[in-house]
């Protein structure tokens, strides 16, 4: 079992158009909403997979309840945290050339009491499971330390706790050590605080994760691939989606495929990175299952390209 932790969950409505016209009037071509949030994305991905799943999260208002039953339609076990708020709508535009714009709700403002319901929540589902997985951005004015809690509870037991979110709040995890974290190369250089020009560059800041007692650094980079770093190796690979139809969610299924992989080595990045290429070929955010086109577009390489550069 996984255990995921969305603590800003959402509506995600997507519309389709063929071109942003800022100022203009836009009809879109077809429209659809999906139950969001990261660890929402990493449990609908790992449910299409067929393995276990449960989904902790804080809902309130009717889009809540169609998180809820829309989770629960497809195969995640879920547990809902009531909050007397309502849960926010997020849009994401998706031009014909690919390009996304996203339109994000800041979402509602949990109390004190409904925090620790959601810590404790997590804590108590991470029970039986092999992972615990916080992902994502947190409510506003919640406490940035609400993830470092979780980890320094579940860890202290045979849970393992993988992280992905950025600023204040993967600041303060870092210090109480998850055994994973996954920044995209854009976070690792606010983190490190310095710009990552190249994968050796990249590399070289997740290094500097492990060796402050993070078991596992998965950055991703986007169009450039993705990295697995721990104190004694670095592994990088790349993937060229036969199609991409839509890059939200990618770095979610990137996560879902490595905890589905077996979370150590080469083979889980292979894994990590078919997820992620059929994300990008689905024009949904929950992706289809990874079919052999996926994995035949991925490449796992001898020798890291230190000196590749970035794309920003």
């Amino acid at each position: 079992m996984i255990t995921t932790l969305t603590a800003n969950p959402s509506v995600d409505r997507t519309l389709n158009i063929d071109r942003w016209d800022r100022g203009a009037v836009i009809r879109a071509q077809r429209s659809w909403s999906e139950a969001g949030g990261k660890g929402v994305n990493i449990s609908l991905a790992l449910a299409s997979a067929g393995l276990p799943t449960r989904a902790v999260l804080p809902l309130g208002g009717s889009d809540g309840r169609e998180i809820e039953e829309q989770l629960a339609n497809a195969g995640v076990a879920v547990t809902p945290v009531e909050i007397a708020g309502k849960t926010r709508t997020n849009v994401s535009v998706v031009e014909d050339d690919g390009s996304v714009t996203k339109l994000n709700e800041p979402g509602p403002v949990l109390s004190p009491v409904e925090v620790d319901k959601l810590v404790a929540e997590t804590i108590s589902a991470a029970e039986g499971s092999t992972w615990v997985v916080a992902s994502g951005s947190l409510p506003p004015q919640a406490p940035p330390d609400l993830y470092a809690r979780i980890s320094r509870a579940v860890t202290a037991g045979p849970v393992k706790m993988a992280v992905d979110t950025s600023g204040d709040p993967l600041v303060s995890v870092i210090e109480a050590g998850p055994s994973l974290v996954k920044p995209n190369h854009i976070e690792l250089s606010e983190l490190v605080g310095r710009r990552l020009g190249t994968i050796g560059e990249a590399a070289e800041a997740a290094r500097s994760l492990t060796d402050r007692g993070i078991a596992q650094v998965l950055v991703s980079l986007g169009g450039d691939g993705a990295l697995l770093v721990n104190k004694s190796t670095v592994v990088f690979g790349e993937v060229r989606p036969p199609a991409v139809q839509n890059t939200v969610g990618a770095g979610d299924a990137l996560l879902a495929g490595y905890l589905a992989g077996g979370a150590a080595g080469a083979k889980a990045l292979e894994n990590a990175l078919a997820w992620a290429c059929a994300a990008v070929r689905s024009a949904r955010t929950a992706m289809e299952r990874p079919g052999t086109q996926d994995y035949a577009a991925v490449r796992i390489h001898d020798d890291v390209p230190v000196a590749r550069e970035l794309n920003e």
